[in-house]
């Protein structure tokens, strides 16, 4: 509604500007070419004047103002005014005598140089009250020595023009109005059809997500959004009745997470086309029915990642990960992680800072899970971090690599480090996620340094920040014993004192 307010007075403007230009352009031109011709007139007429005495150049004056006032011509209604200068002294001769010492100086100076010009100005009326006025002024040749000069104005008032623009400045406000309230109706009426349904989708997809199983979506019609919610109906029912028939049953927990997901896959495929058409084709839609649509496609990746770090625990949990390591150089690894993650910091307000040492850091590790921590922990400093520059160090020893990921923002509490890597935990409830992830992301990351004997440790206080540090072993075969790197930072800022 606001945008189409702002179209209709930007369209009413420019249309009451146009309408407004050409009636004066046409008034003016009519004032000109009617000036013209009285200048030729009073030409013949004033052309001896030079030679009378006070007398008959006041006579010559007023007959010639009377007769040219009789000529009636397209500019309408008008006054005249015609001065007889002789040195300094100027004679003036008026339809009405109030009218010459109103005239506008710029107009009188222009006249008096010898060129033909107009102006609009507030002129007095018959009732000595200000009105809007189109004055057209030239000088009339005459014969003559010693600067003698003849200068003629006409006034047009512009009365006539004030009323025609008035009707049409209220025509296009009641136009405007009506225009308004027809596009408010249109989209009210889009809203209902296509809107609300999006809406409502991704409203379901978002409770979904947030473990509310018993939303359903209203199926009406058969088009892509009735086939969305009943896929999504689908997907909920198998969800709440695989929670339904093993609630209670906490000795079947790993076999529950690995069967849901499953069942899941297809259902959640079939959501995640039906929003990518909708996603797709966005820019299709007027922006609040886009706007919609992105956040149906965000919420339903979003429950997609979810649904794969089940799968991934799942893994974790009957004992079948597996890990497949390779002799990778951690340096280019972790710049390769940060890389990735410039565009959440730049969004965040921080800055990544990275640490390596000259040589290249060689260790056996599965790269695609060391950089799926890396990544996880990365990602929780840039959310939880206040916009404060993130600092990643990497060291080495003969056994040994460590990566810490240090945080300047809310922080963890003694009893928040023990419960961090616990599956869905959040320090804040009430907390909004601004990153997106699924509530699994330092678990699965606890059992992907596990998985390569390593260790994944957390320190943090209250408003001084945290500090992940990974340890991995350089070889698969070898026991950590300890890590290059502290675990508590070297530098702990004091309470209330800025960084």
């Amino acid at each position: 509604m606001l945008v189409a307010g702002i179209v209709v007075v930007i369209v009413s403007f420019v249309l009451f500007r146009q309408i407004s230009d050409q009636l004066l352009q046409v008034k003016r031109n009519a004032a000109i070419d009617q000036m013209q011709a009285g200048v030729s007139y009073a030409q013949s007429q004033v052309s001896g004047i030079v030679t009378g005495d006070g007398a008959s150049v006041r006579s010559t004056l007023d007959r010639t103002v009377r007769e040219l006032q009789s000529r009636n011509g397209e500019a309408g209604n008008f006054d005249v005014v015609m001065v007889y200068r002789t040195g300094d002294t100027a004679r003036p001769a008026a339809s009405r005598q109030f009218l010459y010492p109103a005239l506008p100086p710029a107009l009188v100076s222009a006249v008096d140089a010898g060129s033909q010009n107009y102006q609009y100005a507030e002129m007095p009326d018959a009732g000595q009250q200000p009105a809007p006025t189109l004055l057209v002024g030239a000088p009339v040749p005459i014969d003559g020595q010693g600067g003698e000069q003849v200068d003629l104005y006409y006034a047009f008032p512009l009365d006539q023009e004030q009323e025609s623009l008035s009707l049409i400045r209220s025509t296009v406000v009641i136009s405007g109005i009506a225009l308004t309230l027809f596009v408010v109706g249109i989209g009210v009426l889009v809203t209902r059809l296509v809107v609300d349904p999006v809406r409502r989708a991704a409203r379901g997809a978002q409770k979904l997500a947030e473990g509310q199983l018993e939303e359903r979506l209203a199926v009406s019609g058969e088009d892509d959004l009735a086939r969305l919610a009943s896929s999504f109906n689908a997907m909920a029912d198998s969800l709440q009745k695989q929670i339904t028939q093993l609630e209670g049953l906490s000795q079947l927990q790993q076999r529950f997470t690995s069967d849901v997901s499953h069942e899941l896959r297809t259902p959640l495929t079939t959501v995640q086309m039906a929003a990518e058409v909708l996603y797709e084709s966005r820019t299709d839609f007027d922006p609040a029915v886009a706007r919609s649509a992105e956040l149906l496609y965000a919420e339903v990746n979003r429950f997609e990642l979810l649904l794969s770090d089940l799968l991934e625990m799942g893994r974790y949990d009957a004992g079948v990960a597996v890990l497949e390591p390779e002799p990778t150089d951690l340096a280019p690894l972790l710049h390769r992680v940060v890389s990735g993650m410039e565009t959440l910091a730049e969004r965040h307000g921080c800055r990544l800072d990275v640490r390596t040492p000259d040589r290249a850091v060689i260790a056996d590790v599965d790269a695609r899970r060391v950089q799926r921590v890396l990544r996880n922990l990365v990602g929780n400093a840039i959310e939880h971090g206040a916009g404060r520059p993130v600092e990643l160090t990497l060291a080495a020893n003969r056994t040994a690599a460590a990566i810490t990921v240090r945080d300047h923002g809310v922080g963890l509490s003694s009893e928040d480090a023990q419960h961090v890597f616990d599956r869905f935990w959040r320090a804040d409830p009430a907390r909004v996620r601004t990153v997106g992830g699924s509530g699994l992301g330092l678990s699965i990351s606890l059992e992907d340094a596990r998985l390569h004997g390593g260790w994944l440790q957390v320190w943090g206080q209250p408003d001084q920040g945290a500090q992940f540090r990974l340890t991995l072993p350089l070889s698969p075969d070898t026991e950590l014993t300890g890590s290059p790197l502290p675990l508590r930072p070297a530098v702990v800022r004091r309470p209330g004192v800025a960084r």
